[in-house]
């Protein structure tokens, strides 16, 4: 394919910057500008000679802008092939000329909605001229240059200016697929305005999720894994993806999922005290609160120092110097915060392969969603558990009802259960985490587990006793025996909170009464895969 004079451009954008220059650039080269609207009254104000898109078609903007680009003459231009007899003679007889350059961008439709803008107003901003220009443009890629970005203004300046005011079919070719991926992101954003916010469907037929490439990343979970980091083309929420990586060498696929579920469970307490959640394979190994965030995070590496080597944390607070020092005593990984001081940056700067990650706001736990999970041929898609439980929504089903603060342990050690991979067992007390059993196949060697560990902890710090001790015990589902019950009873654990709804939930009641455990009911489970 040969390069491609451009000696006349069609220029319609929403987005203004960097036109002046684009179009001086065009000029430059002796290229014919055609344009519409506010764009062809931005180019004139950059004193460039522009022809209205009604002198080329011979009929007026109408319909308040609706119908300027929808016509044979703009189509004809830009569909028809050059090198075709048939389609140069039809061009002749009816006085087409050829487009050669085609520079859209489109209503802000997304930025309408984001703005809460009426329906009529919403509605209004569909673009439909745009999008048939520029997909006429890019099929005829052949032909015809299609520029969506204008980020990619510069590269196709330096394009002409390298080619004498021509472009290459690679640069074609690229812009071409660039447009298709802009148009059908376009779309998507439509149709999931009109499934989510306008219908109201939960799950539409046909779901459209337009995301874009953030990053490219050395691997996947493993070596020999290719992998990429895809972000949502217009982010509702601000997560890991949208995180300032302050310093640190790249983020790794295995860096952004562990992340993610730190950020997913210490926002549970971003209206909370001090806490701080470490994470190692995208479970929890150590969740605190305190009275200032290096007493949490204390508490947090101690439930567990062994797996929180290596691992992930996040604070719900911006990190302090004090902090910052604790947390570098041992190798991590990635450190999540809302923000941190001059001194916590210092102190994290002498560990320059350490990732600190500043979010700004907490995501709110509380807030509805999807969540996706590809299986072989399709994809699972659920609403995202934000499910909360609050002391007055247990049942207490012992003869024993806790303690006001076994029930703020039972409460504490629920909400992190939520973020532990099932079957999932939890031991709290005071606020913090004794022991965590996660992905067991059974519930009683999830219980076990975490009694292990913090015998452990016991051991490694000096302790009486482990913390498990006159502890709370969450259990992500209801247990179907009383042999995980009795293993939490063994481990020291005197209150028990639980979804219920077992079959067995008679047998492993009196066992809990027998043990002289005091019992609540939440109604509620959190599986976890």
């Amino acid at each position: 394919m040969q390069d491609v004079t451009i000696r006349r451009a069609l220029l319609s954008v929403s987005d203004k910057s960097g036109l002046s220059e684009l179009g001086a650039a065009l000029a430059r080269h002796g290229v014919e500008l055609v344009s519409t609207g506010g764009t062809a009254k931005a180019l004139r104000e950059a004193g460039l000679a522009v022809k209205d898109i009604s002198e080329l078609t011979g009929f007026p903007e109408m319909m308040d802008g609706r119908v300027k680009t929808l016509h044979p003459i703009v189509h004809g231009g830009l569909l028809a092939v050059r090198d075709n007899a048939e389609h140069v003679a039809s061009m002749t007889e009816h006085g087409i000329g050829a487009i050669d350059l085609v520079v859209v961008n489109l209503y802000p439709f997304a930025q309408t909605v984001a703005k809460g803008a009426e329906r009529d107003e919403i509605i209004e901003n569909i673009d439909i001229g745009g999008p048939s220009m520029v997909r006429s443009a890019a099929k005829n890629h052949a032909s015809v240059t299609i520029v969506t970005d204008p980020a990619d203004y510069a590269r196709l300046i330096a394009e002409m200016d390298a080619k004498a005011g021509a472009t290459s079919y690679d640069f074609r070719r690229l812009c071409a697929a660039k447009a298709y991926a802009a148009t059908a992101e376009y779309d998507a954003m439509i149709a999931s305005w009109f499934a989510f916010a306008d219908q109201g469907q939960a799950y539409p037929e046909t779901l459209a999720v337009p995301l874009r490439l953030a990053s490219a990343l050395r691997y996947g979970e493993n070596p020999h894994q290719s992998a990429a980091f895809y972000a949502p083309a217009r982010p509702t929420v601000r997560g890991i993806g949208q995180a300032s990586q302050v310093q640190g060498k790249e983020l790794s696929y295995n860096n952004l999922n562990d992340a993610d579920a730190a950020l997913g469970l210490v926002a549970e307490f971003r209206d909370g005290p001090p806490t701080v959640v470490i994470v190692k394979h995208a479970n929890p190994c150590g969740v605190a609160t305190g009275a200032t965030l290096i007493e949490a995070y204390k508490n947090a590496f101690e439930c567990d120092s062994v797996s929180a080597f290596g691992g992930i944390i996040a604070v719900n607070r911006p990190l302090d110097g004090p902090t910052a020092e604790a947390i570098t005593e041992i190798f991590t990984e990635v450190v999540a915060a809302p923000d941190a001081d001059e001194a916590a940056r210092a102190v994290f700067a002498k560990k320059k392969n350490l990732r600190l990650l500043l979010l700004g706001d907490l995501p709110d736990p509380a807030r509805a969603g999807l969540e996706m999970k590809t299986i072989a041929g399709g994809m699972l898609v659920q609403s995202r558990d934000n499910g909360h439980i609050s002391a007055a929504d247990l049942k207490v089903v012992t003869k024993r009802a806790p303690s006001e603060q076994e029930l703020k342990d039972c409460l504490f050690a629920w909400t992190v259960a939520k973020h532990v991979k099932s079957n999932a067992i939890v031991y709290a007390k005071d606020g913090v985490t004794a022991g965590i059993g996660a992905g067991q196949m059974n519930r009683r060697d999830s219980s076990r587990i975490a009694a292990m560990k913090a015998k452990e902890a016991a051991e490694t710090f000096g302790w009486d006793e482990p913390r498990t001790i006159g502890s709370a015990v969450a259990s992500d589902a209801f247990f179907p025996f009383p042999d995980g019950l009795l293993a939490a009873a063994e481990a020291g654990a005197s209150a028990v909170i639980q979804p219920g709804g077992s079959l067995n939930d008679d047998t492993v009641i009196a066992a809990a009464d027998e043990a002289g455990l005091a019992m609540v009911f939440t109604g509620m489970r959190h599986f976890r895969h």
